[in-house]
């Protein structure tokens, strides 16, 4: 089993558990009300996939949650030489590693903790094109919401428009995303990728997945 094989199989069990929580959570096969159990739900799901694909004896799934992952570079999330990750992956076929990190986001419409909501979202994905420089194969960002403003709002307000992912807006790698408030929530963030985000909206509820 080769590493593109390996990265093909994590991928596809990324996906197919993304595919499963965002139906049973939008048909309420499944109740997440907070971003702890989204986690708890999503890891639960990777679990039981990654041991099916678990085709011979040399083949072995293994997940964690909120574990470390070392850097050798400033994190936007930690000032050591280390950041934590909502999930991280590993699929290994004997000699063969393929590691995925993944970072959730769960917003309530309830919660009202908007617009630093938005810009949450654009650090994490600094910290995964962080994660790739730092010996991860695969990262991916996952966010569930039930509320269309982070989706299918017309527009924001001057001040924080830089921070948008709504349904088919476009990133360009290099532009820098400004907090232009009197007191700025954080500093600006630069991502290294172009980013096209694609939402997929399941009954009422809102889903966002983005492969770094």
């Amino acid at each position: 089993m080769t590493p593109d094989f390996c990265k093909t199989l994590l991928e596809e069990i990324i996906d197919n558990a993304y595919k499963l929580l965002t139906h049973k959570l939008a048909y309420g096969g499944l109740v997440a009300r907070n971003e702890n159990a989204f986690q708890l739900e999503l890891g639960h799901i990777l679990k039981t996939l990654g041991q099916l694909y678990e085709f011979s004896i040399e083949d072995k799934f293994h997940l964690e949650f909120e574990t470390y992952i070392p850097l050798n570079s400033n994190s936007l999330k930690s000032k050591s030489d280390r950041a934590r990750v909502d999930l991280l992956l590993q699929y290994r076929h004997k000699n063969v590693t393929t590691k995925a990190a993944i970072e959730l986001k769960f917003f309530k419409k309830e919660n009202a903790r908007e617009p630093n909501n938005r810009y949450d979202v654009f650090r994490d994905l600094a910290q995964l094109e962080l994660y790739r420089r730092h010996n991860i194969d695969l990262c991916y960002f996952i966010l569930s919401t039930d509320h269309a403003h982070y989706a299918e709002k017309e527009d924001y307000s001057p001040d924080t428009a830089d921070f948008d992912f709504r349904h088919n807006s476009i990133y360009a790698a290099g532009t820098p995303l400004r907090y232009k408030t009197l007191k700025p929530f954080g500093p600006d963030i630069k991502l290294s990728n172009n980013y096209h985000f694609k939402w997929d909206k399941i009954r009422d509820l809102f889903f966002l997945k983005v492969k770094v």
